[in-house]
């Protein structure tokens, strides 16, 4: 299951994330992820363990302080493709807009 943590303190690195999580189970993948830009945390990842695993780590750690910070971790929801007209608040198509 591939969970979505969110509310990270911006210095907390994948292997802090990493580790936070092993105590529950084998950790299959454990990513923060960061502004292209600036290279820098945006506050949140994602974490893939199996079912059993993830289902304890959630109720473990949701709401619980890392780094003077209160977590939340839940299940993610699959990303969707917002090109081609697949929703999202932009439209790239200006059509006659003139």
């Amino acid at each position: 299951m591939n969970m979505y943590v969110s509310n990270l303190g911006f210095q907390v690195t994948d292997e802090e994330l990493r580790t936070l999580f092993t105590k529950y189970g084998e950790v299959s993948s454990a990513k923060v992820v960061m502004d292209r830009e600036t290279g820098k945390s945006r506050g949140f990842g994602f974490v893939e363990m199996t079912d059993k695993a993830a289902e304890e780590a959630m109720r473990e750690l949701d709401g619980t302080q890392v780094d003077g910070r209160s977590i939340s971790v839940t299940k993610a929801r699959p990303k969707t493709d917002n090109r081609n007209g697949g929703g999202g608040s932009f439209s790239r198509d200006r059509g006659s807009r003139w």
